[in-house]
């Protein structure tokens, strides 16, 4: 397979879209004959940079390969670790292409646009003659069992609520909502609370409350999540930035309290449920959520936001309808991934359907055997198995937990075997260093709200 001038060596497609060009195996193409360093640095709140050191090829002739592989680093690194300044060190002709996408009204508008938002600092693309040194940390958090806790789990369409007793479930509980489709953050926050005072009913007193949310949250505070999406800007800075803060203080008082992305607490359940670290946590449903626990443990505050980052190098490869961009893992690792799929499988769903109707329809079928939905779950392993070669680059996990509506059932199983033999024979030492796991039925539905109970210390 050939994309701009480089020659792509791939084993195995997935059978539903011949066309799907893994972004890993471009990267390893395009740099087996580049030469001229390239640096990249890009920095986040507290100081904190991630950095890449690597290659283009700096000619005329492949200049368009040369600045599709950096973009598409860019991109990577805004949101696998976030940042809102961006420090390049290289070829001059890629740099001044960068600034222009990457301007306020540049092809990456979204993406400058977001990180600017969330925080809350203007973005920027220098040039410099040294990129910054990396700066990083993590904190540990989670793990706590003692006392009485509460852990709630804020889904797209159900939350999750459980009570603990040094450890102990005594309760749990999921009530179907609505949060993407409502307005008003009051309808939000009434059902945070009535999830609050539910699991408070069954504890003698409540000592912490650990939430876990779809979203980027700094600080506790709500700086981007789409289970807010509908609520005018004005309410979201009033309401919803400060939500969970306001929730707990308002129905518990002063008692300790974190807010971590779920991405994050599905990468921690994973972690106690292994009784071991450097966990890379994935859960496909109604997008792509990630979180990442590292070898010590600990959570590294990089928003994880997998959903945008490419993984795909085909031209022709899905829109992203929130960003305007193409080749991202929400198209292929969530229930959008089968949707796109049905068609290609030969299976026609009414379009009145929602996505999680639709994505049932194709559950129920593969029920049944059938072998149309069977390809459609082979043809998401196969992306699975080349992704995860691409996402261990950056985090080098010794596990993969798989969660969410997509991995259930048979389809899941099968996704998960396709998954581990295309690694066995495309990425033979990636296969025998890597452990990827799924929950238990009871694990990938409450699980999560349990492990949020750990989040704060006491």
């Amino acid at each position: 397979m050939k994309h701009l001038g480089i020659d792509v060596s791939i084993q195995h497609l997935p059978p539903l879209d011949p066309a799907f060009l893994p972004l890993g195996k471009f990267n390893k193409a395009f740099l087996e004959d580049a030469k001229e360093p390239f640096h990249i640095a890009v920095e986040r709140s507290g100081g904190q940079t991630a950095v890449c050191r690597t290659f283009v090829h700096g000619t005329a002739d492949r200049l368009d390969a040369d600045v599709y592989y950096i973009d598409r680093l860019i991109k990577t690194l805004l949101w696998l670790k976030g940042g809102f300044r961006v420090y390049l060190m290289g070829n001059a002709a890629v740099c001044a292409v960068m600034e222009e996408r990457y301007a306020q009204n540049g092809a990456r508008a979204f993406d400058v646009d977001f990180m600017s938002r969330i925080y809350e600092q203007p973005f920027a693309v220098l040039r410099v003659d040294e990129v910054p040194e990396t700066q990083d940390s993590s904190m540990p958090v989670g793990c706590h069992l003692e006392g009485c806790r509460i852990g709630f789990d804020a889904g797209a369409s159900d939350r999750k609520v459980s009570a603990i007793i040094d450890g102990e479930s005594v309760f749990s509980e999921e009530v179907v909502w609505f949060p993407k489709v409502n307005t008003d953050p009051d309808y939000h926050y009434n059902g945070i609370v009535s999830a609050f005072r539910s699991a408070a009913a069954h504890l003698p007193r409540v000592d912490a409350v650990g939430i876990s949310s779809a979203g980027i949250y700094i600080d506790g505070r709500t700086m981007s999540a789409s289970l807010f999406l509908q609520v005018p800007e004005d309410l979201f800075d009033t309401k919803v930035k400060d939500i969970y803060i306001r929730a707990v203080r308002d129905t518990f008082g002063d008692v300790p309290y974190a807010v971590v992305n779920d991405g994050d607490v599905s990468a921690l359940a994973g972690a106690m449920s292994l009784e071991d670290n450097n966990v890379l946590g994935i859960a496909m449903g109604t997008s792509e959520a990630a979180g990442y626990v590292d070898a010590a443990g600990n959570i590294t505050g990089w928003l994880n936001e997998l959903a945008f980052v490419p993984v795909d190098a085909a031209p022709g490869a899905m829109v992203d309808e929130w960003s305007g961009d193409i080749g991202c893992g929400v198209k292929y690792f969530s229930q959008d991934a089968v949707i796109k799929l049905a068609p290609a499988a030969g299976i026609e769903m009414e379009e009145d359907l929602s996505p999680a109707e639709k994505l049932k329809v194709v559950q129920g079928l593969m029920e049944q055997n059938d072998p149309r939905a069977a390809k459609i779950y082979e043809s998401i392993g196969v992306y699975l198995a080349h992704t995860l070669a691409l996402y261990h680059h950056w985090y080098g996990f010794r596990h993969v937990l798989l969660l969410g509506r997509v991995m259930s059932g048979r389809g899941g199983d099968l996704l998960l075997d396709i998954c581990k033999q295309v690694l066995a024979e495309e990425y033979p030492d990636l296969s025998s260093a890597v452990n990827i796991a799924l929950p238990d039925e009871k694990f990938r539905r409450v699980g999560q709200s349990a492990a949020a109970a750990s989040l704060p210390e006491i």
